[in-house]
């Protein structure tokens, strides 16, 4: 039995992500939370923009959205809880401090995806700054006081940054579809409505983390956060190595897409730096009074792990094709309805599934502009197939006219003469011309080549467009073998 090799160093990951939430208006003042409005700084007001007397109001919608996410996430929600001053300065935070939560967060605890959750806090995003108009920095504030929901994890460890890297990923794509179903976000990290940051760090020791961990920003997609991950436990592993894991410290790094390396950014602040305290001008929530949660829990929507379980008990159709409609949830929605045409049939849906996976999504490849077919058309074209009524290669000819123009299958097999041929008799001549043109084919078969006969179905499956039944096909070449 080969001996596994020691194990010399332990990965230790923790992750935190950001997510610009989905409401009308930014987290203390009425105006417009729009992630695509392209003009600078036109949905500002005094409030957002820390003018002398104004006051926050919170936007209780956004407290809402939070505690959604922490019912599914079977976090506990607090009773009470604050908003803090977390104070630093920077030049696109107006005010000079961020209003965010501390010590009393409005969720705690939970699971997802393979990794236990620490906390779900609330707080505004800030403004963005261009660094793209040469020698200057602009700023726009149009983003500065969205609502803000950040996510963090307790810390994991691992045997090998793989795993690290995959879980973190697998994590975070579970996070933003959780986040799509839930209807709070739009989690689209190209945009910045989703942000991840991962915390690494690597021990000798399993049960000793090492101090100084790393938070990595920068990170706009799920193969960024594999990619970073893997990479910082390459620098620190060398850094061991050659014995200077002392310049292992904490601080921020970036992800650099072009260089695929992490950049020093700055030292890792602490949270005595920012110096919290309440903020005396927002009043403290009593959050089991303020929302019904028992109704909030009940009126949930379906969550991704509760689909698959549903897909796997109702239909038992493949995880790969499962995962694609997780993923899509417009192409899910169409797969249910046609189930429902099919009378929730179990044989039927597995058919369904494997031409929208393949056939289906194959059309939509190679011409994204194409349509679906309706729910009754495309359940009656599956129905056909299943009931032997055309063949396999006739459902995909027929699917390709469908989705041009989303006619009735049954119609387009009878005037494209398409229909499965069973009858013997309308088969003897077209067998017997295949026959007569394969002398040595024929030779091959009867000299024991049993493969040949399936070269004689094909020739008479083109010869009639597909439309013979390949079974009876091959029966029928067999007896005028003999």
């Amino acid at each position: 039995m080969e001996k596994k090799s020691e194990i010399k160093y332990w990965t230790t990951i923790g992750l935190e992500i950001h997510a610009e939430l989905k409401t009308t208006t930014k987290m203390f003042c009425s105006c417009k939370n729009d992630p695509d409005e392209e003009k600078p700084n036109v949905n500002i007001c005094p409030v957002c923009m820390a003018h002398p007397g104004t006051l926050p109001v919170a936007n209780k919608k956004a407290i809402e959205n939070v505690i959604k996410v922490g019912l599914a996430l079977g976090s506990t929600i607090a009773d009470f809880s604050e908003f803090d001053r977390k104070n630093y300065f920077y030049p696109d935070i107006p005010k000079g401090y961020q209003i965010s939560q501390h010590k009393y967060p409005i969720v705690s605890g939970g699971h997802l995806a393979g990794m236990d959750l620490t906390r779900i806090h609330l707080e505004e995003d800030t403004g963005t700054s261009k660094h793209d108009k040469g020698d200057y920095t602009l700023v726009d504030f149009n983003r500065a006081g969205v609502p803000l929901m950040e996510l963090v994890t307790e810390a994991h460890t691992f045997d090998n940054p793989e795993d690290a890297a995959k879980c973190a990923s697998n994590f975070a794509k579970e996070y933003q579809l959780l986040l799509w179903y839930l209807g709070v976000s739009e989690a689209n990290m190209e945009k910045g409505e989703m942000r991840v940051e991962a915390n690494v760090s690597i021990s000798p020791d399993k049960d000793k983390k090492w101090e100084a961990y790393v938070e990595v920003k920068n990170l706009n997609s799920f193969k960024s956060v594999e990619k970073a991950i893997k990479y910082e436990v390459e620098r620190m592993t060398e850094l061991f190595e050659s014995g200077k894991e002392s310049e292992i410290v904490k601080e921020t790094r970036g992800w650099d897409e072009n260089k695929q390396k992490t950049i020093s950014q700055r030292k890792k602040e602490s949270s005595q730096d920012y110096r919290y305290f309440p903020d005396p001008d927002l009043p403290k929530m009593k959050l089991h009074v303020a929302f019904d949660l028992e109704a909030m829990k009940k009126n949930l929507p379906e969550t991704p792990a509760q689909k698959r379980d549903r897909y796997k008990t109702a239909y038992g159709i493949k995880d790969e094709d499962i995962e694609v409609y997780i993923n899509d949830l417009e192409l899910g929605k169409w797969f249910e309805e046609i189930i429902v045409e099919l009378s929730d049939n179990k044989d039927l849906a597995k058919v369904a599934s494997n031409y929208i996976t393949t056939d289906f999504i194959g059309l939509r490849k190679n011409n994204p502009e194409i349509k679906k077919p309706s729910a009754f058309n495309f359940a009656e074209l599956i129905t056909l197939i299943f009931e032997n009524k055309i063949s396999s290669r006739a459902g995909k000819d027929i699917l390709a006219m469908m989705v041009i123009e989303d006619a009735g299958p049954l119609k387009i097999a009878t005037e494209k003469d398409l229909l499965q041929k069973n009858d013997t008799g309308a088969l003897t001549e077209i067998a017997q011309k295949i026959i007569t043109g394969n002398e040595k084919v024929v030779a091959d078969y009867k000299g024991g080549k049993e493969v040949a006969l399936m070269s004689l179905v094909g020739q008479i499956m083109k010869e009639t467009k597909g439309s013979a039944n390949p079974q009876v096909a091959k029966q029928l070449l067999m007896d005028l073998l003999k």
